[in-house]
């Protein structure tokens, strides 16, 4: 056996175990079902067993995935444990610090993310703010961002820490009237989801030799969230990112084959201020643990 391993394929088995299958156990830690996938693949190269069947119903453990869960739920307090002492023991690891984020990352990426850093670190309140102003920082109004653009000003320090990746999604009940489109331009017949007064997804369809006008939308908002609930509703086909699909089972991708751009997360903080124990602490935990909740 290979006695290396890391921790994350410890819990992504226990979630898998627990939930009964891939998506339950993605949901539960946040992170992507292929994700999942292949943590446990590699957690059975390296321990040179078979932890499950793979059946139509989900996932069925086997005996040896049974008799190993006792020590894994081990680890896993031994964990937790050790998250507590490590975060007691820092000086300075405590008080407030203050996250903005853009509207669907505050309100859907992020709080699962702070769940587990208030497990890592008890003693660090959080103040999140919902905008996509540089200023936030610039002003000292919050201590770190996350950002989809990188911020240019030289006070500012931007670490990029992945990318949000988008899809086009429909819910199920839309499909079931409507139908499933097939091909690209299959969309120009169904009832589309796009901008109010930004232009991009209308640039996106003109890139790819179907040019439409905002006529062609029958719901049309820039708000984010209220994009997303609107797909959630049946009101047709639109454009988000596949975190957020993965929140709603009875959302679904259409078209993968789409060729749509990446959006890429920057974490950022006051170069002044980085040296804060407690900002780096907090801006230490996202840049590790953004990256898994986005798969």
């Amino acid at each position: 056996m290979n006695q290396t391993f890391d921790w994350s394929l410890v819990q992504s088995f226990l979630a898998a175990l627990d939930q009964g299958s891939l998506l339950g156990a993605a949901r539960v830690l946040n992170a992507s079902q292929p994700t999942i996938g292949r943590h446990i693949a590699e957690l059975e190269s390296q321990l040179g067993v078979v932890l499950f069947e793979r059946t139509g119903r989900g996932l069925l453990p086997t005996a040896t995935a049974l008799q190993l869960a006792e020590s894994a739920r081990a680890m896993e307090v031994g964990a937790h444990q050790l998250a507590r002492s490590v975060s007691g023991a820092e000086a300075g690891v405590s008080g407030t610090v203050r996250i903005t984020a853009s509207q669907p990352v505050a309100c859907v990426l992020l709080p699962p993310v702070l769940a587990r850093m208030r497990q890592a670190l008890p003693d660090v309140q959080v103040e999140l703010v919902s905008s996509n102003e540089v200023t936030n920082l610039l002003r000292r109004e919050a201590d770190i961002a996350l950002r989809m653009v990188r911020p240019d000003q030289a006070s500012l320090v931007a670490k990029r820490i992945g990318a949000v990746k988008l899809g086009a999604y429909a819910h199920r009940d839309y499909l079931r009237r409507k139908g499933t489109p097939r091909q690209p331009s299959d969309l120009l017949q169904h009832e589309l989801i796009g901008n109010d007064r930004h232009e991009d997804i209308q640039q996106g369809f003109a890139a790819m030799g179907y040019p439409v006008d905002r006529q062609r939308f029958a719901f049309r908002t820039d708000d984010l969230i209220a994009c997303w609930e609107a797909v959630r509703a049946g009101l047709g086909v639109g454009f988000v990112g596949d975190y957020m699909a993965r929140t709603d089972p009875d959302v679904v991708r259409v078209l993968p084959m789409l060729p749509l751009p990446e959006l890429p997360i920057w974490l950022t903080v006051h170069r002044e201020i980085r040296t804060s124990r407690r900002i780096r602490a907090v801006y230490d935990f996202l840049a590790r643990e953004v990256p898994e909740a986005l798969g």
